[in-house]
């Protein structure tokens, strides 16, 4: 049987990590918040996050977490690569058309711009969504249980983000903002 010519795990998680040390070096330079969520608000959609990173990535999982759910065969590791790249690439070029609008916890910035164009004329929450698909992607490559159970809290979590986001946007923006929404689908483009 045809294998893969490396290690689709260890690829996938560098993958991650490089995401994470280009996320953490992008974070400098932002415009200063001038209102920012609750610390409730954080702890929730932080818990979901690590909830489903945890789940996707550590392995001492028992039993039926680790049950392989996706064939161990090439064809699905190279599906499972081209979703996670695809996933990063469109979270990627949200963050950066976004400039020094973003921040890790939802807020307002000074001057602050409302997007419209680019990933965010196919969707209002383009670093969610892709992180998403990302998380899918690397799900698909590890082909257990445990990562597919993940992805819906990890879907979850970007959903309760996205509605304390799109409070304050309104709050920001007022009609305009709800024009966009009626326009623009918040996490998956066309349909939701």
């Amino acid at each position: 049987m045809f294998t893969m010519p490396f290690d689709l795990r260890g690829v996938l998680g560098w993958i991650w990590i490089a995401v994470a040390v280009i996320w953490a070096g992008a974070a400098f330079g932002t415009k200063r918040a001038v209102k920012r969520q609750s610390p409730v608000t954080r702890l929730v959609e932080t818990c979901c996050m690590l909830a489903a990173f945890n789940l996707l990535f550590n392995n001492p999982w028992p039993g039926v977490l680790r049950k392989r759910i996706v064939p161990d065969e090439p064809l699905y590791g190279w599906l499972s690569l081209l979703i996670t790249c695809a996933g990063i690439a469109f979270t990627l070029w949200a963050r950066f058309f976004l400039g020094r609008n973003w921040s890790g916890t939802v807020t307002v910035k000074e001057n602050h711009e409302l997007m419209r164009s680019g990933p965010y004329g196919i969707v209002r929450h383009p670093i969610y969504a892709g992180l998403s698909l990302a998380f899918l992607g690397t799900a698909i490559g590890f082909g257990e249980l445990r990562g597919l159970i993940g992805l819906p809290i990890l879907v979850f979590g970007w959903k309760y983000k996205a509605n304390v986001e799109e409070r304050f946007m309104t709050e920001q923006f007022g009609e305009q903002y709800r024009r966009y929404k009626s326009d623009v689908k918040g996490l998956i483009p066309f349909v939701w």
